[in-house]
């Protein structure tokens, strides 16, 4: 392992809980794997949810471009993409791609992975199938997006929120086997965990660190899975049979 993903380890305890809960999936689904899994992470910039998970990443996500971009911090750059590359040991490669209309080959990936992405896209059947398609048969789509049984739509770049129903509806539509479930609890410790870490601001960033870790041990009890108010996410998981 890189410096980089020592101390993001160190940290985990304290990161947001959604991403320790995808992070965690990952883990188990490349363990279950027979060979070194290919995992796809959708939009997922510098794909914090695939580290140290032992597996071969693809990460795909389209250019920074335009200004609701710049403004969301959403999108790759070529600064990122060095980055990136430079603190992780199990990326294999970064790719500028547009999963709706995706270049990638068919039947490459055990895994696809999109944390937060489905909301933004506004033609998502077609992304739901290119999914499909680049999945091997028996593999896993993992993703997650906001709650749209509790969650109002506030964000200028969010093209819907789904119900529960309406999700499992369009990966319905598509793959053989699927499930959704409520995921996060709402509240404060929630609230405090978004807010942003630095060196300048260390109230803060020991605020939003304490929220995090609190809201994990909130966010671990299995009623909330069925749990459509007081949760801010949804978490699918679909599987391609043949």
């Amino acid at each position: 392992m890189k410096p980089f993903e020592i101390s993001y380890l160190c940290l985990e305890p304290f990161m947001p809980p959604l991403i320790k809960i995808v992070r965690r999936r990952l883990i188990q689904i490349a363990k279950s794997s027979s060979t070194r899994a290919e995992i796809l992470d959708v939009g997922g910039r510098k794909s914090h949810q695939t580290i140290n998970v032992q597996a071969a990443i693809t990460v795909s996500d389209l250019p920074r471009e335009t200004e609701i971009q710049k403004i969301l911090n959403l999108g790759l750059t070529e600064d990122i993409v060095r980055q990136t590359y430079k603190r992780r040991g199990n990326i294999r490669t970064i790719v500028f791609d547009d999963m709706t209309r995706s270049a990638l080959p068919d039947e490459a990936f055990d895994c696809v992975v999109a944390t937060e992405v489905l909301e933004h896209v506004e033609e998502d059947a077609l992304f739901v199938e290119q999914v499909h398609r680049v999945l091997k048969a028996g593999g896993t789509f993992l993703m997650t997006t906001p709650n749209g049984d509790s969650v109002r739509n506030t964000n200028p770049d969010h093209k819907r929120h789904y119900t529960r129903e309406q999700l499992a509806s369009l990966l319905k539509s598509v793959f053989e086997q699927v499930e959704v479930e409520y995921a996060i609890r709402a509240g404060l410790s929630r609230k405090l965990g978004l807010k942003s870490w630095s060196t300048r601001k260390p109230l803060q960033t020991a605020l939003s660190m304490a929220g995090n870790f609190v809201n994990t041990i909130q966010s671990a009890k299995s009623s909330l899975r069925t749990q459509a108010q007081g949760t801010r996410h949804l978490i699918a998981t679909a599987r391609k049979l043949s």
